[in-house]
């Protein structure tokens, strides 16, 4: 009996190691604010003056994504991507300064802790932005090991430097000094220690006496290439598969790029030069990912986290596309992705289907074999709203996902849907889209512009014959597209309804909505007292 029971033990355990062995590995390795028509794959590169050998080679190695999307800022972006859902079903949907607190809530299922059902061993290095709480942070939230994580976008590290801010008073300066953590490690189940703090100056001395030093901005990048290689190592050295998500720094502005790369794009701004040092860094990865035997068994995914940034040109990203991050249009939502799995994925493919940083979730658990939650962590309905991609990936057919929902921040009904090939846009921020490039203030009209709103139907737009979202067809075409009109509804009601069933969280950031006017106080104060008419208290309680 109990030679039976070994024996029967045994082979469940070789079982289990077999199962371990067959999943693949995932490399997911993010940019922040890449543009669109950066890369060589996208006409950029050498063209623009600032070469992509390994960005290109990626491309002509795997599939390369023409309709892929983020969201328009970066703490939606990486929330989505991490997440799976729409930004505002987490509350994830404006970007966190130092000092908030909160973050990704505790409740929500991440890439990470998904594929730890799956057994995958699960890493994170670079850029979070997800908030600062414990409960919020990559060790909180699936991954077994942090190193190296850093919680703000870039300019976040001037705001306590006198010499990038000499004006700002000395109690605001030990205010920001206070408040802004620096690089973060620790494995899951630990309080994260702090490595180092970062500041906007050419400076590397992560250790000073035997205590945490300061970094500065250009060399932060540095740590993220070694941790990465760092955890390649390690994992080729175990039969577990893994899950790793490498977030660069570059391109957020300002870019600084690390000493050895200045001045080496032909362009020779320090935004060609930082997407050089991106793509040299990104092809270090991906040469060790192979030199450790790892790449045959690996699916490699590349992406941003939004639109390009171009209203702080020179030192920005390039699109071609209408309106600049911040904004429902495409080009504050459309971003470059490329896939890469040796033997599994057909070089040199070029697909234009609807995709995006959403759809890394069911993709991810589909090649996993790990089938998404139903209820959050904390036991509550959940639903996602990803698609699983492998039928792209792996040429066995269309993605199935045939609309995609924009939002910025305070949006709970879309700012613009786009439905196949045509796009419904409701939010008009952003104007034309034209008119950016810091050349003066008034031409900063992507976040700088006011939400702005059709009166009484959307522009249309078809993509397919126009990606720049120039010419509205609904009403100014050759013949009336009215006929669409039915399918925006058709689309709105099936998000909203959503919303019913699966209530959106409370916002984790604040956002500036407009001002509060007297009318607007009158006319809620006239209502609290009508409401009291009827003894109602909307007061009780509080």
């Amino acid at each position: 009996m109990k030679k039976n029971l070994l024996a029967s033990l045994f082979i469940l355990g070789a079982m289990m190691l077999s199962q371990a062995q067959s999943k693949p590995n995932i490399l997911l390795i993010v940019g922040d604010d890449v543009g669109y028509g950066d890369l060589g794959a996208y006409g950029g590169g050498e063209g623009r003056g600032m070469a992509t050998p390994n960005f290109d080679k990626m491309s002509q190695d795997g599939i390369t994504f023409f309709s892929f999307y983020g969201q328009p800022s970066c703490t939606p972006g990486r929330a989505a991507m991490q997440t799976g859902r729409y930004p505002n079903r987490s509350g994830m949907t404006t970007v966190a300064f130092q000092g908030q607190g909160g973050g990704l809530p505790a409740a929500e299922w991440t890439i990470a802790s998904v594929l730890k059902t799956g057994g995958y061993k699960t890493y994170f290095t670079g850029k979070w932005h997800l908030g600062e709480s414990d409960y919020a942070l990559p060790n909180a939230q699936g991954y077994d090991v942090m190193k190296n994580c850093f919680l703000y976008h870039l300019n976040a590290y001037t705001y306590a430097d006198p010499t990038w801010f000499p004006e700002m008073p000395a109690a605001l300066r030990e205010m920001y000094a206070k408040a802004t953590k620096g690089s973060l490690s620790g494995n899951a189940g630990q309080t994260a220690v702090e490595d180092f703090s970062v500041n906007g100056q050419y400076v590397n001395t992560p250790v000073i006496n035997g205590k945490p030093g300061v970094v500065g901005i250009p060399y932060l990048d540095e740590y993220v290439e070694k941790a990465g290689i760092e955890f390649l190592t390690d994992a080729a050295k175990s039969k577990q598969p893994f899950f790793i998500n490498l977030n660069f720094m570059k391109v957020h502005q300002p870019n600084m790029p690390a000493p050895e790369f200045k001045e080496k794009s032909a362009l020779k701004t320090k935004y060609a030069d930082g997407l050089v040092e991106l793509d040299t860094r990104v092809g270090r990865i991906m040469a060790k990912l192979k030199e450790l035997g790892l790449d045959k068994n690996t699916l490699v995914f590349f992406t941003t986290d939004n639109g390009a940034w171009q209203d702080v040109y020179p030192d920005a990203g390039y699109t071609p596309f209408r309106g600049t991050k911040g904004t429902d249009r495409e080009g504050g939502n459309r971003v470059p992705a490329i896939a890469v799995w040796p033997g599994k994925i057909a070089g040199g493919i070029r697909n234009h289907d609807i995709v995006g940083g959403l759809d890394f979730m069911a993709t991810f658990a589909a090649i996993a074999g790990v089938k998404l939650p139903e209820k959050d962590r904390a036991g509550e309905p959940t639903i996602f709203d990803s698609f699983d991609m492998s039928p792209l990936l792996f040429g066995k057919g269309k993605s199935a996902r045939e609309t995609w929902f924009y939002f910025t921040e305070n949006e709970l009904s879309p700012g613009a849907i786009r439905w196949h090939q045509y796009k419904f846009q409701f939010n008009l921020r952003g104007d034309d889209g034209v008119a950016t490039g810091g050349l003066a203030v008034d031409t900063n009209l992507g976040w700088k512009g006011a939400e702005k709103y059709v009166a009484t139907v959307p522009q249309i737009f078809n993509l397919m014959g126009d990606p720049q979202e120039r010419y509205d067809i609904f009403m100014n075409n050759y013949t009336e597209s009215t006929w669409l009109a039915p399918v925006m509804g058709m689309q709105l009601e099936a998000i909203m309804k959503t919303y019913v069933q699966y209530p959106p969280r409370k916002l984790q950031s604040d956002g500036y909505t407009g001002p509060i006017t007297i009318t607007d106080y009158e006319r809620m104060e006239s209502v609290k007292q009508q409401l009291k008419n009827y003894n109602i208290d909307i007061n009780a309680g509080q």
